[in-house]
């Protein structure tokens, strides 16, 4: 089942699609693709409607984030070996873990905005896994039964608020527009494997990442698991789990950022497609 959010920032309403790909209005069943929605009983009566019952949205909406009222927007750094060695940085023995802020997240298409005084904006394709149950001291092998679905994140990064400014990495990961999250949220028995996912990126038709899921260092299933030893994991928040080789930072042998003008354009195996044009913020 494919999930989603159309309408305009902040007025979104739930949607599902269709088998045939048209979007159905779910506002008569749902409040929200959010919280309690998430979980797995609501998850199964959504599956069990009939579309063809629901209200086709006939225009060509904005599409939003496909998760709203996030939580926690968790994101995991150095998770592919080859994009740590890219950065020049040792593979983690343990999860590096950081936080976004909420207020990054946007829509797959909405505009991604350059920070003032920015000079190093990055790209990062990551798959995005969305919980649907509360996770605490969750065990290894039952933690992708708290998965809701998954998700196409672009963690868009400025590398010189993230890396050469004192402080933690969330400076440079959480300026407006920095979250794009969808187009929408594919639920768990649609996926199968998560480690077995091709993702990539482009810059102005320009391909830049071209990864797979089977490179992770740390997979879906163990980050739920160390996660969960910390703090509970609740409905909804969003767990980005890194990204693989060809950002902007590692190009040799000068590296290339982000430009107004530009567009990107990502996706993920059985996730959908983003596709965001690059502006300033003046």
């Amino acid at each position: 089942m494919r999930l989603a959010r159309y309408g305009e920032p902040g007025s979104e309403k739930p949607a599902l699609i269709d088998n045939d790909g048209t979007l159905r209005d779910l506002s008569q069943e749902v409040p929200d693709i959010a919280g309690a929605v998430l979980l797995p009983e609501s998850l199964e009566r959504l599956r069990a409607l009939e579309p063809s019952t629901l209200p086709e949205v006939s225009e060509a909406p904005r599409l939003g984030p496909c998760v709203g009222q996030v939580g926690k927007f968790l994101c995991i750094g150095l998770n592919y070996s080859d994009h740590a060695a890219e950065s020049g940085l040792e593979v983690p023995t343990e999860p590096i873990l950081f936080g976004k802020a909420t207020s990054a997240i946007c829509g797959p298409n909405d505009d991604v905005v350059i920070p003032r005084h920015s000079t190093k904006t990055d790209w990062e394709v990551e798959l995005g896994v969305v919980i649907g149950k509360p996770a605490k001291y969750v065990e290894l092998d039952d933690a992708l039964s708290h998965v809701a679905g998954y998700c196409v994140v672009n963690d868009l990064s400025e590398r010189e608020f993230q890396l050469e400014r004192s402080g933690q990495w969330i400076k440079g990961k959480s300026c407006d527009t920095f979250g794009p999250i969808g187009p929408w949220l594919v639920t768990a028995d649609e996926v199968g494997d998560p480690q077995n996912l091709a993702l990539w990126l482009e810059v102005d038709g320009h391909r830049y990442q071209n990864g797979h899921t089977s490179t992770m260092v740390f997979g879906v299933a163990q980050l739920i698991h160390y996660l969960s030893q910390f703090f509970t994991l609740h409905p909804g928040d969003i767990i980005s789990t890194g990204t693989p080789p060809g950002v902007g930072l590692g190009i040799k042998p000068e590296p290339v950022y982000l430009r107004a003008g530009q567009t990107m354009r990502l996706g993920i195996e059985k996730l959908g497609e983003q596709t965001q044009r690059v502006v300033t913020d003046d």
